[in-house]
């Protein structure tokens, strides 16, 4: 949710007041002021009465129509309720409130990634969009004459997030900060949180140069990266919250990357490039939807580090019921999705599906998501709904009752998608156009299991009842899926980090050629 951001974004007392900073005129004085009804709001999220917060956002916006925190607020509601057209129209009317606020089109961009079907070119326009207002709002300061265009020398990345803990970039960025050849890169990273826990320490142990940047504004962050001389930063967040796409609007290093935290382009013309792979992002078509150049990796576009405390991958027994499950957000659930479960389900007499997400934990989204399964046809006793389970050994425990894990489409997982395949789970995927809809394919191409890559919603229910029929080969699977991605190019941490670097290298000579010529071709 979005609480949080919309806090940030707004300076005290913000959105409360009309655009001339009085209340709109013909408030309803028995709704009370926008701060009560933002403050009513937020009390009843905390209560979990999703549906009541809801009516109070929208009263504030009824009341109050320039209130931006009323707007945000009413989206993140509605992201929470599993009400995804309405949250994207939200934020919508939120943009015209605010047109300038990165943020606020930041949230718009992330959250229409979830609407079905996938409309890859109103995506791409969004975010064409995007570039062009941060290119009307932000001071551009080159960076070129800063640096000196040695191709060889040592240079500083600098990697930015707010990130850098148990979450999932965590679990992909953190291999790669201690595999770097200290001997060619010194490596910096700008956390933007104030959480700290086990993984952030690690990953402060790790790095060379380490910035608190949570209460740091795009100002005051683009100059610490031109004081520190950073070479190539790395934005890890794309549109996602708490990202800096400010930042790398202002162009604080020669050369800019995106990479890992969001599944499509950022829109900016000042960040040159995007790592990816040959199957997220399939030449040539891919191209066309970056404003950045694409670098592939051979194999995956990332690489997975298994939290530290797995419990064991537990046998399961030859006669239990088969159990699906799907621990993706359900933000990523649309009706096509429920009835492709709901066909794999009536294929598999008694077998169970487990849902499990955050948003879960409120009656009122579950009411939602029940009805919605009741629509589709799917007897809702054979559905169980889990909602946010705080420890993460016990998150991953939960895999050892899952027989086969159902990926999301066309917004697949992907930390979801590496954990089930840890804990000995084989997944299921229904591969598409765009890079959220193949995150899937490519990890389990990966680790060795094309096979249970579906290239339509039939074939999806085909691969998934055969599997469930096949109790052999579950078993098999399960017993060996741990040691396969082991010894897959999805644990290679040094040799990822070291192709990784090349293509860093190759950004940087191309930068210093075109630094010497006077054409920069990385923007």
């Amino acid at each position: 949710m979005l609480r949080q951001f919309v806090r940030a974004l707004l300076r005290p007392g913000g959105g409360q007041q009309g655009a001339n900073g009085k209340p709109v005129p013909g408030a309803s004085p028995a709704g009370g002021t926008c701060a009560d009804l933002l403050q009513q709001a937020e009390s009843l999220v905390r209560q979990g009465r999703l549906a009541a917060a809801l009516a109070s956002y929208r009263a504030c916006a009824l009341a109050y129509p320039q209130s931006l925190a009323a707007r945000l607020g009413e989206a993140s509601v509605l992201v929470d309720l599993w009400s995804i057209d309405e949250a994207i129209a939200a934020y919508g009317k939120a943009r015209e409130l605010a047109p300038a606020a990165g943020a606020v089109f930041s949230a718009l961009l992330f959250h229409s990634h979830y609407r079905s079907p996938v409309d890859a070119h109103r995506l791409f326009d969004l975010h064409q969009q995007y570039g062009a207002t941060m290119r009307q709002v932000v001071q551009y300061r080159d960076a070129r004459c800063a640096l000196t265009p040695e191709p060889g020398r040592r240079l500083r990345i600098g990697y930015v997030s707010p990130n850098f803990s148990r979450h999932s970039v965590g679990y992909f960025i953190e291999p790669v900060v201690r595999c770097h050849d200290r001997s060619r890169y010194e490596i910096f990273c700008y956390y933007a949180h104030h959480l700290s826990d086990d993984t952030t320490h690690r990953i402060r142990a790790l790095a060379d140069g380490w910035r608190d940047v949570a209460d740091v504004d795009d100002d005051a962050l683009d100059g610490m990266i031109r004081a520190d001389r950073i070479d190539i930063l790395v934005d890890l967040a794309g549109h996602s919250k708490g990202n800096h796409l400010g930042v790398f609007a202002r162009r604080p290093a020669p050369v800019q990357l995106t990479w890992l935290g969001y599944p499509d382009t950022t829109g900016l013309a000042t960040v040159g490039y995007r790592i990816t792979d040959h199957t997220a992002d399939p030449a040539p078509g891919a191209q066309r939807r970056h404003t950045e150049h694409l670098l592939r990796m051979d194999d995956c576009f990332l690489c997975y580090q298994p939290p530290p405390d797995s419990p064991p991958v537990a046998a399961r027994g030859p006669a239990s019921p088969i159990v699906f499950a799907s621990f993706n957000s359900i933000a990523k659930l649309n009706e096509e999705t429920i009835r492709t479960w709901g066909a794999i389900l009536a294929a598999m007499e008694g077998s169970r599906l487990v849902l499990k997400s955050a948003a879960l934990g409120f009656p009122d989204t579950v009411d939602r998501l029940v009805d919605s399964f009741e629509h589709c046809g799917v007897d809702p006793s054979r559905i169980e709904l889990c909602g946010w389970i705080k420890d993460r050994h016990g998150h991953l425990e939960l895999y050892q009752r899952i027989d086969i894990a159902l990926d999301t489409f066309p917004y697949n997982g992907t930390t979801t998608t590496c954990e089930a395949l840890w804990m000995g789970v084989p997944v299921v995927t229904l591969a598409g156009e765009v890079h959220m809809s193949r995150v899937g394919a490519s990890i389990l191409r990966c680790a060795g299991l094309e096979s249970l890559v579906a290239q339509s919603a039939a074939d999806y229910v085909a691969i998934a009842v055969a599997l469930a029929r096949d109790g052999g080969r579950r078993a098999s699977l399960r017993a060996g899926l741990r040691d396969r991605l082991l010894a897959s190019p999805l644990l290679d941490h040094a040799g990822f980090t070291r192709q990784f670097e090349q293509h860093c290298r190759q950004s940087w000579e191309t930068w210093c050629a075109g630094s010497v010529t006077g054409n920069d071709p990385a923007g």
